[in-house]
């Protein structure tokens, strides 16, 4: 099925730039996921993704998802509150640009600040990165309604929008409900 979807590209030219955002709870952390697990990276993309219809590691095998998740430049991070996991986000750092590719919280703990609390860690680590100049990350009308406004409200600025069609699995593909979206890491190594 094609669907029109515009996608914004969003920039940070300097770490002064962040307008942070922290949650008052002294209970909500951030940590790094070491060693990097794929099963984790995978997990939090359909869970958090399915709804937005994310699509672009759909095909993606669990030696892939192990490339990606174990890839030296990719670090993936958690945030949890009282030991819930609410939200993960995973850098790439390319040199002078590190891109957030994916971030985002689960369904269920919206409306409590963590959005913008892990979108403050993400920049933040973002710009620790060796070599970074510039924090990229992009968004479409596809993702949840508050992505570019978040973005927007921690610095990012609009650098272009783009509108393609993009052909996207059908409605009822077995490939949004589970278990069927996750036969990929059914024969993953233990």
């Amino acid at each position: 099925m094609r669907h029109a979807v515009t996608t914004t590209h969003l920039i940070m030219n300097a770490r002064e730039k962040l307008r942070p955002r922290l949650c008052e709870a002294l209970d909500v952390v951030v940590r790094i996921v070491d060693p990097p697990d794929a099963q984790i990276n995978h997990l939090f993309f359909m869970e958090i993704g399915t709804p937005y219809r994310w699509f672009s590691r759909l095909g993606w095998d669990f030696a892939a998802w192990r490339r990606y998740a174990e890839d030296p430049s990719v670090e993936t991070w958690v945030g949890s509150q009282a030991g819930v996991p609410f939200g993960y986000f995973e850098l790439q750092n390319r040199g002078a640009v590190t891109e957030i590719m994916f971030f985002g919280v689960l369904g269920g703990h919206g409306g409590r600040g963590l959005g913008g609390h892990l979108l403050t860690r993400a920049i933040e680590r973002a710009w620790q990165l060796p070599g970074t100049e510039r924090v990229c990350v992009h968004t479409c009308t596809s993702d949840h309604p508050a992505a570019l406004s978040n973005y927007l409200a921690r610095g990012f600025t609009a650098e272009r929008e783009v509108t393609d069609e993009e052909e996207m699995p059908d409605d009822d593909d077995p490939i949004w409900s589970s278990p069927g979206y996750y036969r990929s890491l059914r024969a993953a190594p233990r």
